[in-house]
Formats: structure tokens, sequence, C-alpha cells
């Protein structure tokens, strides 16, 4: 199974981007979302960002996360 998970663009350098959620940064490749801007929400999976999503779509998905793990505590 493979995971991929919602991240929001803080900045861009190059082919890499600063991506975050929950609070954690990341560097992510951009080289497969050439397209990406500042802002937008993107897929992160492996260090590459693989598509850029609606950010509604990605706000509904990473409160999911955020139930799952009130469940887990």
């Amino acid at each position: 199974m493979c995971l991929a998970v919602p991240m929001r663009v803080k900045s861009i350098e190059g082919d890499e981007a600063e991506v975050e959620t929950g609070g954690t940064s990341y560097r992510a490749s951009i080289v497969l979302t050439p397209q990406v801007k500042i802002g937008d929400y993107v897929l992160l999976h492996t260090g590459y960002t693989i598509s850029i999503l609606d950010p509604q779509e990605a706000e509904i998905t990473l409160g999911f996360f955020k139930e799952i793990e009130a469940i887990e505590q």
C-alpha cells in the first residue's frame, strides 16, 4: 500500500519546494508537477509532488487525518 499526503507549498527553489503539513516541513521534488505555485496543495509521495489538489479536497483529507490522530490518542 502506498500513501500520498496532502501538503501545502511554502516556497519554491528550482526543482524543489518546501512543503508543510501539521507544522512539519519537508523538501520535495516538483519535477512531476512543474506548474505548482506557492500556496498550492500537493500530494507528496516518496519525496515527489505527484499532483496538485483542490484546496477543499486537501482540507477534507487533512481533517480525516486529524480525526484518526485523535482516535489513536
